[in-house]
This record gives C-alpha cells, structure tokens and sequence, in this order.
C-alpha cells in the first residue's frame, strides 16, 4: 500500500489573523498551576436560588424541545418590558428581541447581519478580545480609536478621524471590558452625532449595564434622539444574573434589522437552551432590591481587591463599572519581562491568574505593562489572591 501522505488542506485565511483567546488560555493555566483564577469573567459563587428553581420546574415540565428560534414567547416579553423600563428603550418583544446562545452570539450574528466584506468598523482600544476576530469573520477592516488611562477616554479628533465613507458601524462597550470604563452622555452624545452624520450603526455590547459603582448611570446610546433606529443594543444574563454557562443573551435591533438577525442566528445556533430561557424570562422580573444588592456586594469586592493591588504596588484605579481593574505592572516586571511573561510567572505554583494586557490592543506592545484582574469572586477567593500577591510581590 502507498504510504499515507501529509495532507495540504489548509485552514481557512479569515482564521489566521487572530489566535486563539488568551483569557480562556489563561484559565487553563490556572487550573494546571492550582492558581486562584482572577483571569476569567466568570463569579465563582451561586447563581440566585430563584433563578435555579425556575430552571428545575421548567426541566420538571419537560420544556426540552426546540423553543422559537428566535426565543421564547414569555423570555423576550420579559427583555422587552425591562429594556423598556431601565434602558428607556421602547421595545416591542417580536419586532425587535432576538434570543441568542450569549451576548457573544448575539454579537457575531449582528455583525455578520448588518457588516460588508470591505466595510469599515470604529472600535475603541483596550477592547474585548472577540470584537477584532468577530470583524474579521465578516470581512470587515476595524478603525481603532484609542481609550487612554487613567480615567479611560477618547480623543474627540481621533473619533472623527476613525469615520469615514466606508463606516458601517462602531462597537460601544460600556461599561467597558477590560477598563470599567462607563461612557459618559456626552461621549455618547458625540458618537450619536457621528453616526446620524456617517449614517452609521452603533453595535452596544451592554452586558454589564447593571453593575456601575460610585454614582456612575448607565446610559443606552438607543435612548438617545434619532438612534433607536440605528442601534442594536446587546445585552445577556451572564453577568448580571451570574450565569455565564448558561448562554442566554439576547440582542434588540430595529424592525428593519432584525430579520436579518435572526437568520444569522437560526443557522449559527437555531436556538439557546429552552428550560434556561423560561427560567430567564422570571429572573429579568426581580424587583430592585437584587440589583442594589448586587451592586453592593460588587462594590465590596472591587474595594478589596483594589486595595490589595495598591498595597502591593500595581499602579491601579478603580473602575466605575463592570468587574475588572486594569492594572499597571511597574517595577514588578523582571528585565526583559512583558506582560504575558510576567502574567504566566504570576500564576506559576499555586499563584494568581490574570490576563495579560497586550490581548485587548490592536498592537500587542500597547498592553505590555499592563494585567486585567476579574473580581467577580468570592470574598474569601479575593483575599486569599491578596495574601498571595503580598507574598509574592508585596
């Protein structure tokens, strides 16, 4: 028989401009280092007790088939009042809400929805690491426009400049992954006015509206005038509800829009799981007193470790929003040490994962000085990361 052959197929060329995500990478490293895991977005405490019930019952009344494509009945009901309510968003549950398997879903499918092959997409850097890959999928070009620190803001005349006649849409996280940044009116304000201007489509990733500290108020750039008809606003049940494995998101989209939407959708994922979305659907009803609660325990956490990294020389500011603190490594870097190095000797034995800055920038060598920290942890897993950041660093 003939020996067997080497094969020359290769992979497709829309995967080799970006790797594979590092914060996921890093979560592996912790696992196989026994490190205490502040890299990933995820909490490591319950999910709320009626949330889970309302899971149970459903499985109990064999809600295991397929529900509508595009998400159940009572679930995008439930998007649409409180969207309507807390976002001052009108929002009508079958002409706008879409049901995806995560606000990462409902991001892809928006963007292969509505974004040309040669179009152009603002994005703002330090970004989430899948917008560059999602622009890529659909063969876009992405303009970015440099957030800078400590406060996190833009360049008004970098904005403009980043617009220009082959802008299709710019993406707005807020508040913003990795920074915590919470955009201001104004800062929307501005960004509404350019795409009236550009007639351009603001893509909102607003997965942590409901965690801001300090005061800070979340503002959707939709309920601004003239912008319902050009936003998809994006949000999920991960962050808020505490459930990241359970894939809910959802995106609300323009009449227009929407049909497009949700084609992508049905032949990316047909459909998120069917007893979480009715469990969903009664934990988008809870009453205020879980959402001041939440911020309360999020603003316990962020102190705590905040003040761990302070103490421990990290150049750091508190953010107003989500659950990271970007943090500036300074003297802890060793010669010749940059981020990732000193992000993988940081985790080494039992230590503490992060992730390395360099992930989130177009330029890697922009994020080289810098490590995000997740503290969506218990009270007790952010001080036993301070004890062993003392140790190690201190």
């Amino acid at each position: 028989m003939p020996s067997p052959t080497r094969s020359a197929i290769r992979p497709a060329a829309r995967t080799a401009p970006f790797t594979e995500s590092v914060i996921r990478e890093m979560s592996r490293v912790a696992t196989a280092e026994g490190a205490v895991n502040l890299a990933q977005g995820f909490p490591d405490f319950a999910a709320p007790a009626a949330m889970k019930a309302a899971a149970k019952r459903a499985i109990d009344a064999d809600i295991n088939q397929y529900a509508v494509t595009w998400g159940a009945p009572d679930l995008r009901q439930a998007i649409a009042t409180r969207t309507s309510a807390y976002n001052r968003v009108p929002t009508d549950a079958d002409a706008h809400v879409t049901v995806c398997c995560g606000a990462t879903e409902a991001m892809v499918s928006t963007m292969m929805a509505v974004v040309d092959p040669g179009d152009e997409v603002v994005v703002f850097e330090p970004f989430y690491e899948n917008y560059g890959p999602d622009c890529t999928l659909c063969g876009a070009t992405p303009r970015f426009v440099r957030l800078s620190g400590p406060d996190w803001t833009f360049d008004e005349a970098e904005l403009r400049a980043a617009f220009g006649p082959r802008t299709k849409a710019i993406i707005v996280n807020t508040p913003h992954n990795p920074t915590g940044k919470v955009f201001t009116r104004e800062e929307l304000e501005l960004i509404a006015a350019l795409c009236c201007e550009h007639d351009a489509l603001a893509i909102t990733d607003e997965i942590y509206e409901y965690i801001l500290y300090d005061g800070a108020e979340h503002l959707s750039i939709a309920s601004l005038e003239g912008m319902a008809e050009r936003t998809v606003t994006i949000s999920g049940l991960s962050k808020t509800w505490s459930a990241t494995g359970w894939r809910i998101g959802w995106c609300l989209a323009p009449e227009h829009l929407t049909g497009a939407i949700r084609k992508v959708h049905d032949f990316l994922t047909v459909g998120a799981p069917a007893p979480l979305q009715a469990a969903a659907a009664e934990a988008l009803a809870f009453d205020d007193s879980y959402f001041d609660e939440l911020r309360a325990g999020y603003t316990e956490r962020r102190d705590v470790l905040v003040a761990a990294l302070a103490d421990c020389g990290f150049d750091v500011v508190p953010p107003l929003g989500a659950y990271y603190v970007m943090a500036g490594i300074g003297a802890h870097a060793k010669a010749g040490e940059d981020d990732t190095a000193f992000a993988l000797r940081l985790a080494r034995a039992g230590g503490v994962a992060t992730v390395p800055g360099s992930s989130f920038f177009s330029d890697p060598r922009d994020g080289h000085g810098i490590v995000r920290f997740c503290f969506a942890k218990q009270l007790s897993t952010l001080e036993r990361a301070a004890v062993i950041l003392r140790e190690r660093l201190a």
